[in-house]
């Protein structure tokens, strides 16, 4: 009878969301706790305190996706953008 309640139909998009979300929450802290220099699990790397690692801080900072974007122009439709602000080419 519970099922019934919370399996249907209209509540699968709410469920898809939440899933996505949490997706990509799991994903950023592994991302985090893999290849941030500041985190550091084991207790010998804790131990050390503060490092002067300024070249793994700009490693993790400037990743693929962020070098890929900051080589396109800031729009999300570019055909759409040019449709609407010139509208005498088309």
């Amino acid at each position: 009878m519970a099922t019934n309640r919370w399996l249907r139909p209209e509540v699968y998009p709410l469920f898809a969301a939440v899933g996505v979300a949490i997706g990509i929450c799991g994903l950023q802290l592994v991302r985090n706790m893999r290849i941030n220099p500041e985190v550091r699990v084991n207790k010998e790397k804790r131990a050390a305190g503060v490092l002067e690692n300024f070249e793994e801080g700009e490693k993790y900072a400037e990743h693929a996706v962020r070098k890929f974007a900051r080589s396109r122009p800031p729009e999300i439709f570019p055909s759409l953008n040019r449709f609407f602000s010139d509208p005498q080419k088309n």
